[in-house]
């Protein structure tokens, strides 16, 4: 099986309602997410010319256009911390999501976006997403 992946890069704040500790108040981070696709039909000969399973540049656009320009630089809160918090609805880069927007949930937002928008030889394998260098939530498809 082949697989290849592409990094990604993005900035984004949210707080974690209920949380006890740290994360329950508004902060940010700087997001590193690793989409992971695998081939549909490779059998391990090597690949025709021009040698590619899938150009990366569509996998970037797909991913920057359905994922990265929706989450960069954005406040993303759930809608019981509006509720409990009601001087962030003014916030004009607010995302108020039904879920907590934990690493965890995130990535599993990000799954179900990309899962029937990527390129149609590959199919989606992985999404790490790393909230800080050491610490990341990761989604791994079914093998």
């Amino acid at each position: 099986m082949l697989q290849l992946t592409k990094i990604f890069s993005f900035e984004t704040a949210h707080a974690l309602h209920r949380y006890n500790g740290k994360c329950r108040n508004i902060h940010g981070h700087s997001y590193k997410l690793h989409v992971t696709v695998r081939d549909k039909a490779h059998q391990g000969e090597y690949l025709p010319a021009p040698g590619i399973l899938v150009d990366f540049k569509d996998i970037k656009a797909v991913v920057q256009s359905h994922i990265v320009e929706h989450f960069d630089h954005r406040l993303i809160l759930s809608a019981d911390y509006v509720v409990a918090h009601p001087f962030c609805e003014t916030q004009e880069n607010l995302w108020v999501w039904e879920m907590e927007p934990s690493a965890e949930n995130m990535v599993l937002y990000m799954q179900k976006v990309l899962q029937d928008v990527l390129p149609a030889e590959v199919s989606l394998a992985s999404l790490r997403l790393y909230e800080t260098s050491d610490s990341y939530a990761e989604w791994v498809a079914p093998v």
